[in-house]
């Protein structure tokens, strides 16, 4: 619930206001997992608001693996046994770099020590959480995994956020704290999980705010599309929103209908056309995610279509390589083609970064979550090794 709604209740259970301001920092700075926990607010009242059926309650982690990298891959459990994934990477994976926020000058002007089994060796001073915004997905891309689930169903605004106090709580994380604290304060937040938010547009936005009460500015926050047409210009008119990466993926539309059919609805043109329409700020760049797949889209006459397309655009490029699954028939591109590619971009101009990898070897990485139903063998070595 919102802080205005939160307000009605109290005031429809004959509260004063301050009850409201009680319970919304219970949820969202506390970031309580129980009614019994908000000691601040009377027992009476905790008991009113059990009988109408007022409940609190995070997503349940009930798997978690381990990468060596440090990426921590979550199957969180919600209340009607639906199980979705969330990713925590520490000191994040480099996605933020020249989109002129925060986070970007933190990325590019910090020197990240690697993971390491003594926490004091690891040396990061943020992290970056992976959100899903629907169970499974519908749009079908054909290189990516979570495809193959299909879509159960959306999340619900409390979901989502739910996602990231889970998260923050398990690892003690104290938003607005920079000192006394192990764990970094500085938290970014990627919709690029499970599910594609403009298709549960409402239920995204409405995480959104919720995610601000929480603490994390939307200028932390980056939304991924891989190119829904109503929900960016939907998107375009929004006072507070989290920077845009749209999924590219392909320079011009007959590779990338073949390899993301929702091109059928809305091209390219069509797609750059509304992107071009949001009203950026003075620092803001649009990021395009172009994941590199062998012999598809990888070439230096790809390239140049992509210099093309995005002429005189305040765009800049986060290329991906391929990060494969099982029963996915793509391949990675070879380092010196996407060497030439990423060099390429840069010499036409266009701010582009090669995102690192994080967690590819428990899929965890871009493209790879998927809904996990038996242990995988990341997750037993992981339980014998004592690792919860």
């Amino acid at each position: 619930m919102t802080r205005e709604e939160l307000a009605w209740l109290m005031e429809d259970l004959g509260q004063p206001k301050y009850r409201a301001v009680q319970l919304g920092d219970a949820l969202y700075k506390q970031r309580v997992g129980g009614l019994e926990e908000i000691t601040t607010l009377p027992m009476g009242l905790r008991e009113a608001m059990a009988a109408k059926g007022y409940g609190v309650g995070l997503p349940e982690i009930v798997q978690a693996a381990q990468s060596v990298d440090g990426t921590e891959r979550y199957l969180m459990r919600m209340g009607d046994g639906e199980t979705i994934e969330t990713v925590w990477m520490p000191g994040g994976d480099g996605g933020e770099r020249g989109d002129g926020s925060a986070a970007a000058v933190e990325e590019e002007g910090e020197t990240q020590i690697p993971f390491g089994n003594d926490k004091k060796q690891r040396g990061y001073k943020r992290a970056t959480i992976c959100i899903s915004s629907q169970v499974g997905c519908a749009v079908n891309c054909q290189f990516c995994l979570t495809a193959k689930l299909g879509i159960r169903r959306n999340l619900t605004a409390g979901e989502i956020a739910g996602q990231v106090a889970a998260v923050l709580n398990r690892h003690g994380v104290r938003l607005g704290s920079g000192r006394g604290v192990e764990t970094p304060a500085r938290i970014n937040l990627v919709f690029m999980g499970m599910g594609e938010p403009f298709l549960n547009y409402d239920a995204f936005m409405g995480s959104v705010h919720l995610l601000r009460a929480m603490g994390i500015p939307e200028s932390r926050m980056t939304v991924s599309t891989s190119g829904i047409l109503p929900g960016i210009l939907r998107f375009a008119n929004e006072r507070a929103r989290p920077k845009l990466a749209l999924s590219l993926n392909a320079s011009n539309d007959a590779v990338r209908e073949r390899i993301m059919p929702v091109t059928r609805k809305w091209n390219i043109a069509a797609l750059l056309g509304a992107v071009g329409a949001i009203p950026l700020g003075k620092r803001e760049y649009v990021t395009f995610e172009y994941v590199l797949l062998g012999g598809v889209n990888d070439q230096p006459a790809h390239a140049r279509e992509v210099l093309a397309l995005l002429a005189g655009m305040k765009a800049k490029v986060n290329l991906i390589v391929w990060n494969p699954g099982p029963g996915i028939d793509f391949q990675q591109p070879a380092p010196e083609d996407v060497a030439v590619f990423h060099r390429m971009l840069i010499d036409g101009g266009i701010p582009t970064f090669t995102r690192r990898p994080r967690g590819r070897d428990i899929y965890a990485a871009c493209g790879q979550l998927k809904r996990t139903v038996e242990l995988e063998p990341a997750l037993v070595e992981l339980k014998a090794a004592g690792i919860p």
